[in-house]
C-alpha cells in the first residue's frame, strides 16, 4: 500500500482544526492556519503538525472521541508504520518536502479528544512514537488530500 494524505486541516487558532481539500505550505506553515499560543506552537521548526491515521484509528477503536483535526494536526497521513517517523525523518508529501524536528507534546486544549481527558495517550514520552510530530519545510508548495507520501530517509 502506498502512503497517502487522508486529511488536511487549518484554523485561525485553536482546535479543532477545520478540514480543507488542499493546503499551500510555506516555510512558516500552512496558509490560512494560525496558532493561538505562539509560545508553544508555530514558527519555522514547528511549521507543520503531522499525525498518522493509524494512531487516530487505534485511539478511536479504543473509544476515544478523537477525530481528524481534533488534536491540531495540519496533515493526517496513512500507510507509514508507527515508529518509522521520528526526528530528522524527511518526507515528500505531494510537491512539499518536510523534515521532522520534534514530537508535538500534547496539552490540555486537546483533552476533549480523549476519554477522561487523557491527552497523554499521544505523549511521545509516555508512549514512544504514538504521537504527533512537528516539522520544518524544506520545499514549499501545495498538498492535496490523496497525495502520495514518500519517506525520503
Amino acid at each position: 500500500m502506498s502512503a497517502k494524505v487522508t486529511g488536511l486541516h487549518i484554523s485561525r487558532g485553536g482546535v479543532p482544526k477545520t478540514p480543507v481539500h488542499s493546503l499551500t505550505v510555506t516555510n512558516n506553515g500552512c496558509q490560512g492556519d494560525d496558532q493561538a499560543d505562539k509560545k508553544h506552537h508555530g514558527g519555522r521548526n514547528k511549521a507543520i503538525c503531522l499525525f498518522q491515521q493509524e494512531i487516530l484509528d487505534s485511539l478511536s477503536a479504543n473509544g476515544h472521541p478523537i477525530s481528524p483535526g481534533s488534536t491540531g494536526e495540519n496533515i493526517l497521513i496513512d500507510g507509514i508504520d508507527i515508529g518509522k517517523i521520528g526526528i530528522d525523518t524527511c518526507l515528500r508529501i505531494g510537491e512539499v518536502e518536510i523534515i521532522v524536528t520534534q514530537d508535538a507534546p500534547p496539552c490540555k486544549t486537546i483533552r476533549n479528544s480523549f476519554i477522561n481527558g487523557e491527552f497523554n495517550k499521544i505523549s511521545h514520552r509516555k508512549n514512544p512514537n504514538f504521537t504527533r510530530w512537528y516539522a520544518s519545510v524544506n520545499v514549499t508548495g501545495t498538498i492535496t488530500v490523496g497525495d502520495l507520501v514518500e519517506l525520503i530517509n
